[in-house]
């Protein structure tokens, strides 16, 4: 169950030092450090151990996840000096309960190294930061030639020219941040920062603070710090499962919307801040106001400038050249020399729903990199869940493309007969289609890509070639 909030938890590594996170019981399930002077602890020898196994001298009555397990209080900006392995230290920690149904879970502890705290106190983020993690996306990432996709970048080219709040709607694994970064890097403000926030099952005491920012000695351990707001100021903060914000919350962030002001927790002063809010959601706006989980006025706000983003399922047009271009993304990661897919395989893909959308192809692709063995992926290298809802087509698939596999006589290794069946399929392609990107399209692959094959088999497009050299 407390497995199930890992991602949630692990997207502040950003943010922080080292992350631990505790079951119930104060066993120890995810420990990680990102910086390595934090302490002398090793990450993969604490999964499943007690925290009193690492810190056997720690009082009980001073450990801030012993007292978020047993009280649901949380702690900030604690200082904690631990003894392990003979070797004391010194960290800073911000301790939180992890709640399902009102019932406590678990503890997540958010650890500074001293030596970071002028630089970064607590969840404090920088333009610095965000640039050192990660380029980010832009239109050129949105890979697709069909009608969905095509719409869907022109509508971000123009939505980019303007500063209106944006709300984008998608089912899992739509691409919602891709969206949300094309639309930054698109806009005038690119140069400046970009600031993703996942609002699901973070407390609303700790969002707020991440949000706004606090003045020291608004609560116990509090300090003067900007929060995303006022530190993304000219830039761009994307706000990730909105619906998933508490409804109070969703209120302040409806007068930044209007007011263009926030007001730091434990201040009275106002500050003025020029940011673009990009909101996401996973389930349809009208059924999120429905069940209470959106504010109407919220939306009514941020609904001004709607994207919906379309399912795989919408879009199957794509499929060959996503496959082409993950391939090519998966080859130069692995150092792997994956040629394609089978005829079997694409007709899968086509025939798949895919409710795990993009997401989910670019995973069974890398799944079927870490299976095959040859330089195509075959039927074999699929995960099996995704033949159980086609097992009445697979039988029929594979026989309608086993002639042209039994034609292909052994040639003495593995490799030349690949090379084999892939020149008889350019060759069928060719005979059969009356351009060279018809015949790319039906191979899903591009047009350089086909070229290249047809020098390597030194085939001929003046005349149609019905044999194997």
């Amino acid at each position: 169950m407390l497995e199930n909030y890992l991602d949630i938890i692990t997207n502040m590594e950003n943010y922080v030092d080292g992350l631990l996170v505790a079951d119930k019981n104060a066993n120890i399930i995810f420990l990680r450090h990102y910086y390595n002077k934090l302490t002398p602890l090793d990450e993969k020898r604490c999964i499943g151990k007690n925290l009193f196994e690492i810190y056997p001298d720690m009082d009980p009555a001073e450990s801030t996840i012993i007292k978020a397990l047993t009280t649901g209080e949380s702690t900030i900006n604690f200082e904690n000096k631990l003894v392990t392995k003979g070797k004391e230290f010194t960290v800073y920690d911000d301790t939180f309960p992890i709640k399902e149904n009102d019932e406590i879970i678990g503890a997540v502890c958010i650890t500074h190294s001293p030596e970071h705290m002028q630089a970064a106190i607590s969840l404090e983020l920088t333009p610095d930061m965000i640039a050192a993690k990660k380029d980010l996306y832009t239109l050129a990432d949105i890979i697709g030639r069909s009608e969905p996709v095509k719409a869907l970048r022109m509508q971000i080219q123009r939505i980019a020219q303007t500063s209106s709040s944006v709300l984008i709607y998608g089912e899992t694994g739509t691409g919602k941040e891709l969206a949300a970064q094309s639309i930054h890097t698109a806009s005038n403000r690119k140069s400046a920062p970009f600031f993703t926030q996942n609002c699901a099952a973070i407390p609303a005491s700790l969002l707020e603070s991440i949000f706004f920012g606090t003045v020291k000695g608004s609560y116990t351990g509090a300090e003067n710090r900007a929060g995303i707001f006022e530190t993304a100021n000219g830039g761009t903060v994307f706000l990730d499962e909105i619906n998933s914000m508490d409804l109070s919350l969703q209120a302040k962030l409806l007068r930044v919307l209007e007011e263009k002001k926030i007001t730091r927790i434990g201040s009275t002063e106002s500050i003025d801040v020029d940011i673009r809010i990009i909101a996401a959601l996973n389930k349809p706006p009208v059924d999120c106001i429905k069940d209470g989980t959106l504010r109407p006025d919220l939306f009514y706000r941020l609904g001004s400038v709607t994207i919906n983003l379309p399912n795989l399922c919408e879009r199957t047009g794509d499929i060959e050249l996503l496959t082409e271009y993950y391939i090519a993304q998966y080859n130069a990661r692995m150092k792997r020399h994956i040629l394609g897919v089978s005829k079997d395989v694409m007709e899968i893909f086509h025939r798949y729903s895919w409710p795990g959308n993009i997401r989910e192809f670019k995973n069974v692709i890398e799944g079927a990199f870490n299976l095959c063995e040859s330089t195509i992926i075959g039927v074999g290298d699929l995960p099996s869940y995704l033949l159980t809802g086609l097992d009445s087509d697979i039988d029929e698939i594979v026989s309608e493309n086993a002639a042209t596999i039994n034609e292909i006589q052994w040639l003495g290794s593995l490799k030349k007969n690949m090379d084999a069946y892939e020149k008889s399929l350019i060759i069928d392609a060719l005979n059969s289609h009356s351009s060279l990107v018809a015949a790319a399209d039906y191979l899903g692959i591009s047009r350089q890509s086909l070229n290249q094959k047809i020098n390597k088999y030194n085939l001929t497009l003046e005349k149609k070639v019905h044999t194997i050299g």
